[in-house]
């Protein structure tokens, strides 16, 4: 009878893994809560190396404190990856499901750490250690800045594979979608508002610093508002986005300022900007079904964020820019962001409906717009 029910207790587990092997697990909030902590403490490590390239704190060697608290910050995060991966492994799922949804690539992004940080070490060994903007532009630090963004997104990506949900469930989203920005930011510092402060004060830089400056404005609000707009014509960005995004990544970037004292006043604009645009899209309500709102509001939000800084330096140190360069900027990025709604919103998928089966058929009464 105890051999009956060993054979038989054999079968169900030999049933159990049997099926499992064809599923893929699916993340909780716990999981995606603990990759979003040591997510965040992996892009803090990597601004704190920021910091110190910034300040004149790094020497002629690879192993720095800057660098320990960077690398520590991939190791935790890899580790748990791979612990995960194991542990769906030893519970019969197959190594391609075994991670949760969406955190596969976060395990490509780890694996790219792997080759990379050998690679980093014998690139500073070959070439020397690189100076300035170099540091952002070497094809190390480039495979690097993939391998955290593909760990970072990782959240994200798992979040948006299941329904929406409750909005603490639904925050590791957002944090990590500031990940991912701060990413970004990070490695475009040098065309970064926060990061150089363009238009401060009362002298006028070179006619190339202003060019740059310019198109910092620029590039800086498709950065922000280009995966905003995205999430919510999917109806996924949770309440409160713009202030948490903008408000994480202002503090993080202002700490990359190395032209004097730590930006306070120009943080503190950022981060009201972002209240504004949240408040500013609970009066509009932009949606799919909502499209005149919806661009709208990716006009105004990018130039609200614009605004707001030069705002910050005519209270404070004073516009550099004439009215025509500063007043321009603001206009413009409102069209960046404009522009991008119909990227993300094409007149196609406001004048199509699905119907039975997923079968788009063309709606005669919508309106292009």
């Amino acid at each position: 009878m105890s051999l009956a029910m060993t054979t038989s207790g054999s079968r169900v587990l030999r049933s159990d893994s049997h099926a499992l092997a064809g599923t893929t697990r699916a993340s909780g909030p716990a999981f995606d809560w603990t990759v979003t902590a040591l997510c965040a403490v992996f892009v803090s490590g990597l601004f704190l190396d920021g910091w110190a390239h910034t300040h004149g704190r790094v020497d002629a060697t690879f192993f720095t404190p800057w660098h320990a608290a960077l690398y520590s910050g991939f190791l935790a995060t890899s580790m748990f990856l791979w612990g995960s991966l194991v542990r769906g492994v030893m519970r019969g799922y197959r190594w391609r499901q075994a991670l949760p949804a969406g955190y596969g690539l976060s395990l490509l992004g780890a694996a790219l750490w792997v080759i990379g940080g050998p690679f980093d070490f014998t690139w500073h060994a070959v070439f020397g250690f690189e100076a300035g903007v170099e540091a952002l532009m070497s094809p190390a630090h480039g495979v690097l800045a993939l391998g955290f963004s593909l760990m970072a997104s990782g959240p994200l990506r798992a979040v948006l594979r299941r329904p929406p949900s409750a909005w603490r469930r639904d925050l590791p989203l957002i944090l990590s979608l500031t990940f991912l920005v701060s990413a970004l930011t990070f490695f475009t510092q040098i065309a970064h508002p926060l990061a150089n402060l363009w238009a401060s004060g009362t002298r006028r830089g070179s006619a190339d610093v202003t060019e740059l400056g310019l198109v910092s404005f620029l590039l800086t609000s498709a950065i922000v508002i280009g995966p905003v707009l995205l999430l919510l014509r999917h109806g996924r960005l949770p309440a409160g986005a713009m202030t948490i995004l903008v408000g994480l990544n202002s503090v993080a970037m202002g700490f990359l300022y190395d032209q004097g004292d730590y930006p306070f006043a120009p943080v503190a604009a950022s981060m009201a900007a972002g209240v504004a645009a949240d408040l500013l899209r609970l009066a509009l309500r932009p949606e799919v079904d909502r499209a005149g709102a919806f661009r709208l509001y990716a006009f105004a939000a990018p130039a609200i964020l614009t605004g707001s800084y030069f705002a910050c330096l005519w209270l404070t140190d004073g516009i550099a820019w004439s009215p025509h360069l500063w007043l321009g900027a603001i206009v413009f990025c409102g069209v960046v962001g404009w522009l991008l709604s119909y990227l993300v919103l094409p007149p196609i998928a406001i004048s199509m409906r699905v119907r039975d089966g997923g079968r788009y058929v063309r709606d005669e009464g919508a309106v292009d717009l």
